[in-house]
């Protein structure tokens, strides 16, 4: 059930599907590659829409070379699966069957002393097994070969995401009239994921409450402490809405707000927002965690802000390009990523604010809405 009047848009076609196929080649090729390797998991998706229904040691790789057609490669039990895939249509499938070596079938797909890109997440056993079948092979990782593959959205991604990001706004607004004090971290966790399912989400990936002092942990996972009044909560959730990510995080207080939480989650507030505004296209990436970490360190709590300002979202919630001291690469009008700084009180209560951010043509534009002040629950 999808609560937040947001039509589903509309699928992706075989076109659309083909022409990833074609541009991932030329990006392979413009960073000195041979070739792509693509085994189950997000790229695969991406370029083709198909998603195996179970991911095992038999090997599955989509093989892109400048010189044949985009070949699938799948179990001989598979292939009908692979066939039902939208992008289909646009590949050579192939298959192998139980006994046979499926590595000396795809290695005869790529050139012998080749320099290939290989999916980050491939096996260590289908990836040893290529570099058997084809020992003048090299292989580089996708992530670090090309970076930027998935980073920019087209209009019909942004709208997924989009969609996404409204529909964890909708989930924090109802997650507002919760009764937090005397309830389990975890029972406010299945709210939560119960919320994101009903306004559309067909993939929860996390449900992040970290109470008190389980707030200082960036990555708590939800637990059996019991809430109390005058705790200060961290909300962190997300998942998957027509395959697209959502990732939104707030912190709110159960009662009244001790001047120090006050005080800490304006400071958080204030980098959330200088974050957002360093976003531009052509400025690099690091700025935004620049922009964010200045305004923390200047109010005393740099040591406490102890990870990156933000990560790309698109069909996972993790992915390139990350807003980190260092990441040279500039942003590009299309591009999405969390802004998210956050301050970690050991033994006391953290605060972290995010909200998902698209690069436009002139700046940064939210695609979530929510409040970002500090509220109060039961």
């Amino acid at each position: 059930m999808t609560t937040t009047g947001t039509p589903a848009p509309a699928p992706f076609t075989t076109d659309d599907y083909a022409a990833r196929m074609r541009r991932a080649v030329a990006d392979a090729v413009g960073a000195g590659l041979d070739g792509l390797l693509v085994t189950p998991g997000p790229d695969l998706v991406w370029l083709t829409g198909y998603r195996p229904t179970a991911i095992t040691e038999r090997l599955t790789v989509l093989v892109l070379t400048p010189d044949r057609e985009p070949t699938l490669l799948v179990p001989t039990l598979e292939r009908p699966d692979a066939e039902a895939a939208v992008g289909a249509p646009a590949l050579a499938i192939q298959d192998w069957a139980d006994g046979e070596d499926p590595f000396a079938r795809a290695g005869a797909l790529v050139r012998a002393d080749a320099t290939m890109g290989i999916a980050d997440s491939a096996w260590a056993l289908h990836l040893l097994g290529l570099q058997e079948a084809l020992p003048g092979s090299t292989y580089r990782s996708l992530t670090r070969a090309l970076p930027m593959l998935r980073a920019v959205k087209d209009a019909d991604e942004l709208a997924r995401l989009s969609a996404a990001g409204a529909a964890a706004d909708a989930v924090y607004e109802q997650v507002l009239g919760l009764r937090f004090a005397g309830r389990r971290e975890t029972e406010v966790a299945a709210d939560i994921a119960r919320l994101l399912r009903e306004t559309g989400h067909e993939q929860v990936d996390f449900t992040v409450v970290g109470s008190g002092p389980n707030g200082a942990n960036p990555h708590h996972e939800a637990g059996d402490r019991t809430i109390e009044p005058g705790d200060a909560v961290v909300l962190d959730f997300g998942g998957l809405m027509h395959g697209y990510g959502s990732d939104t995080s707030r912190t709110v207080s159960v009662g009244e707000p001790s001047a120090r939480v006050r005080e800490v989650h304006e400071v958080v507030r204030l980098a959330q927002q200088a974050g957002v505004d360093a976003v531009r296209p052509g400025v690099a990436c690091q700025e935004v965690d620049r922009a964010a970490r200045a305004v923390i360190t200047e109010a005393g709590l740099g040591d406490r802000f102890i990870h990156r300002t933000g990560h790309g979202i698109g069909t996972t919630t993790h992915e390139p390009p990350y807003m980190i001291e260092g990441e040279e690469q500039p942003m590009l009008p299309g591009m999405c990523f969390s802004v998210e700084p956050g301050v970690y009180l050991p033994g006391d209560f953290g605060v972290r604010i995010e909200d998902i951010v698209t690069v436009t043509d002139e700046a940064g534009r939210r695609l979530n809405d929510s409040d970002h002040h500090l509220r109060v629950v039961e």
